[in-house]
């Protein structure tokens, strides 16, 4: 089992879509570093849900439905895409400030590597947001 975290603008897809719709295809992604996490997911791995930019806020857990597979979104087939299906919502948001001032979650790269969308956690990295969450 891996753990990741995926970011995404609430005015754009938020959380509660992912809701709704219950399964996503997570397409757009066009950064090397995160397209190669995309790769890295296999199913079932437990994915956070981060609403960036005005919640910021991990805000629920997803699962990998789906491996990486061409994304429809691009143009060229090295650029990929996964399926994810919601899980649960955490009882309680995990703002970034709460992230920032656990020093155990210092180096999640939410903190070092902060405008990158699709992110690895360690599993204890993963269990202490989810504890802060209430999961």
């Amino acid at each position: 089992m891996q753990y990741w975290l995926v970011k995404s603008e609430p005015e754009a897809y938020a959380w509660t879509d992912l809701v709704r719709d219950g399964r996503t295809a997570w397409t757009g992604v066009r950064n090397y570093t995160a397209r190669n996490n995309l790769r890295a997911m296999r199913a079932g791995d437990r994915v956070f849900f981060y609403e960036s930019v005005t919640t910021k806020a991990v805000v629920g857990i997803a699962q990998v439905a789906r491996v990486a597979y061409p994304d429809p979104s691009a143009d060229d087939p090295a650029w990929v895409a996964v399926d994810l299906k919601s899980e649960r919502a955490l009882p309680k948001p995990v703002t970034l400030d709460q992230i920032k001032a656990e020093p155990a979650l210092a180096q999640t790269a939410l903190l070092r590597l902060g405008r990158l969308s699709v992110q690895s956690l360690t599993a204890a990295e993963f269990a202490r947001i989810s504890k802060l969450g209430g999961a």
